[in-house]
């Protein structure tokens, strides 16, 4: 199953391109360039906004002036499948597809055909497709820069993220690659999903996931020590225990 990245260069206040008329990002220097083909050859392919297709649309055709890594990288392009993702758009170049209906579907189609990881290009895009949660992975490549306004590598706000790697990369980059953080359910999401109500029903659950001790039959309060992490309610027929974790407060009900 293909895995989704959303990565791109930015400033370090976190824009991808200056303000018109501003300051804006300077071409990669050679290292940096040569990790990005690299990272190209690897890919399944490439999932763009209308936008960023058409500027990507440049390495279709090689210029008069360009240099070796140049060549590399369109070499590296060019064969790579191409879906943009446009209503206006009528006509694309070779190995690309236009995407105009349906694009969850078609989405999570191809994360489950494509062999490799799928590039998004696009912050409008990448946006709509964290809110349908369908974002693996975020690749910050921060570069010595401030642009001090633009358009921003994140067009919205998103859900927690988790760092999982950092790394050096070419002439001053860091990049710095994060996952959505996976909520652990609640235990009354649990009790419901399972369809469990009662009292030894609900201690069963915390029991199974480690927070703490059987105290379904207890007649005491627990001790402040051995309170489970998350909240637990530890009912007995005409004595219920509310015990919370973090604050460790017990009361009864």
């Amino acid at each position: 199953m293909a895995k989704l990245i959303f990565g791109m260069m930015q400033s370090l206040d976190g824009y991808i391109a200056g303000a018109p008329g501003g300051p804006d990002l300077p071409p990669p220097g050679i290292a940096l360039h040569y990790h990005f083909n690299d990272h190209v050859r690897g890919l399944g392919g490439m999932l763009y906004g209308r936008r960023i297709y058409e500027v990507m649309r440049y390495w279709d055709e090689a210029g008069p002036d360009w240099e070796a890594v140049e060549h590399d990288f369109a070499a590296a392009w060019r064969p790579k499948p191409k879906w943009v993702v446009s209503r206006t758009l009528k006509s694309v170049g070779p190995n690309a597809t236009i995407v105009s209906d349906s694009i969850e579907a078609f989405v999570r189609r191809l994360k489950e055909t494509v062999e490799g990881d799928i590039d998004i290009a696009g912050p409008e895009l990448a946006g709509f497709l964290t809110g349908l949660g369908l974002i693996d992975e975020y690749h910050l490549y921060f570069r010595p820069f401030v642009l001090g306004g633009g358009k921003p590598f994140f067009a919205g706000a998103r859900p927690p993220l988790r760092l999982i790697a950092s790394d050096e990369i070419g002439e001053n980059t860091v990049r710095l690659k994060y996952v959505p953080v996976v909520a652990e359910p609640r235990l009354s999401e649990e009790r419901d999903k399972h369809n469990l109500s009662s009292p030894a029903s609900i201690d069963a659950i915390a029991s199974m996931r480690g927070k703490g001790p059987n105290l379904a039959n207890r007649r005491e309060p627990p001790k402040l020590g051995s309170l489970p992490l998350a909240q637990l309610r530890c009912a007995r027929p005409g004595m219920t225990w509310v015990c919370e974790g973090g604050d460790a407060r017990v009361s009864q009900v």
